[in-house]
């Protein structure tokens, strides 16, 4: 491979002669590779769209000429059409800042800037990083890219929340048996309890969408320790309009700057509404994985489509794999939830140091959510049928459904009948009459399913 020498304040480094990057990207590759993960793209666009908003906004404030605005300009949007994405391979697990990202997107902007210019004008510290710094530019390049990923978990929530209403709808006649404790409990329609799992999805949804509140607000302006130390009057104001415009959000400069650098509690709110989902989805398709077992000794009250060979040496086994796979999904995202509050507990004084951590843990929580529900939803949900003997054969077995004869007969007596039948293996019906409690005309009308639901 061919190189080049730059420089930064530490001295000259050899960088590869193609590379867009500079020393200061360099350093940071050479000391930083750990697993292989790389800082999410969703950041590194975050922070371009910043760095064009600031471009234009230094531009109108008279501290960046018209050439070097139009480079950055060019530069940002080459690199948001995806053109450049191998120009930024740092890890995540960087300085705590995010400063080698934002110097990485500097460099790359400067780079290509100078390349379009065919003359080196454009520095990545003086013009590109101009007006900013990176402890206020990352955390508000992190509310974009959390902002970016909950807009694109939103369409595949509203997917399956779509298919449990048309199931919903589908399933209002069929009665079968409901289940508490893991235990036999009084009847319910099936539409009732696919009705739960739509509505939870909903109240999820609703969340969520109230938890962008806080991700409005952005750092921008504050700079190095929230004093807006070289940043113009009017900087946050101006740069967060042009981000709005490029956006479509309703963004504005947090009020206060110092919080805004330090404190990451709008991120954890957010992603606390993303747990809140995970625990809802892991519930909901735990109950399919359950309802669906069988095909012959488990509940089989529903059937599930059949994707793949489930053993590699039980032949024609078959398994919920779909369901599984949500549950994993839907454990990790409750996982990450944990060490997104660890890290948005690292606000030392003036800055918090574990933003990388704290925002790839954001990220991949909802990009592990929008796949997983846009999967389950096509290879199972939407192939989910009721298994209507099975669910009426459970029903009338179920000695719960004696709760209907509690008002006729009292507590005690019906749980004696219960308790009766289920020694003896015997229904209800035969117990009652064996015991005369109530005459057949008078079991059966107590023990209409339709009045129980």
């Amino acid at each position: 491979m061919d190189y080049r020498i730059e420089h930064d304040t530490m001295g000259k480094i050899a960088v590869p002669k193609e590379a867009l990057w500079g020393a200061q990207t360099q350093r940071s590759l050479e000391h930083f590779q750990i697993a292989g993960e790389t800082m999410p793209l969703g950041v590194v666009y975050a922070l371009v769209k910043i760095k064009k908003a600031a471009a234009l906004t230094n531009f109108a404030f008279g501290k960046l000429d018209e050439k070097r605005k139009d480079l950055i300009v060019r530069a940002a949007d080459e690199v948001l059409e995806g053109k450049w994405d191998k120009e930024f391979p740092l890890s995540l697990w960087q300085t705590g800042s995010g400063t080698q990202t934002n110097m990485n997107v500097n460099e790359v902007l400067a780079g290509r800037g100078n390349a379009l210019a065919g003359e080196k004008c454009l520095h990545p510290n003086d013009h590109v990083n101009l007006s900013q710094s990176s402890n206020d530019v990352f955390p508000a390049a992190m509310h974009l890219a959390a902002l970016a990923s909950l807009r694109a978990l939103y369409p595949a929530v509203e997917n399956l929340i779509g298919t449990f209403r048309r199931l919903d709808a589908a399933n209002a006649s069929i009665i079968k048996t409901g289940r508490t404790h893991l235990q036999d409990a009084v009847p319910l329609r099936f539409s009732q309890e696919i009705s739960g799992w739509r509505n939870a999805l909903e109240l999820d949804l609703e969340a969520l969408r109230m938890s962008e509140k806080g991700l409005y607000a952005l750092a921008l302006g504050g700079t190095a320790v929230g004093t807006g130390l070289n940043s113009p009057k009017g900087f946050s104001e101006e740069v967060t309009r042009r981000l709005s415009e490029m956006t479509g959000l309703p963004l504005y400069g947090a009020e206060n700057k110092f919080q805004a650098l330090t404190s990451k509690s709008a991120l954890v709110t957010s992603h606390g509404a993303i747990k809140a989902l995970a625990a809802d989805y892991y519930k909901i398709t735990t109950d399919i994985r359950f309802l669906s077992t069988g095909p012959r000794c488990g509940l089989g009250e529903i059937l599930i489509p059949e994707n793949e060979p489930g053993s590699s040496i039980m032949p024609g086994k078959v398994n919920p794999t779909q369901c599984e796979s949500a549950a994993m999904v839907s454990l990790q995202v409750m996982a990450n939830d944990v060490a997104v509050g660890l890290a948005a507990s690292q606000g030392n004084f003036e800055l918090n140091v574990f933003m990388p951590l704290l925002i790839g843990n954001f990220l991949r929580s909802a990009a592990l959510l929008r796949d997983s529900f846009l999967s389950f939803e096509k290879f199972c949900a939407s192939g989910i049928k009721a298994n209507e003997e099975k669910m009426k054969e459970n029903l009338e077995r179920s000695l719960m459904n004696v709760t209907a004869l509690s008002p006729l007969l009292g507590y005690e007596k019906a749980a004696l009948v219960a308790k009766t039948a289920h020694r003896e293996n015997k229904t209800l019906k035969e117990v009652v009459l064996e015991m005369k409690l109530l005459n057949e005309e008078e079991f059966d009308e107590a023990m209409d399913p339709e009045k129980m639901v």
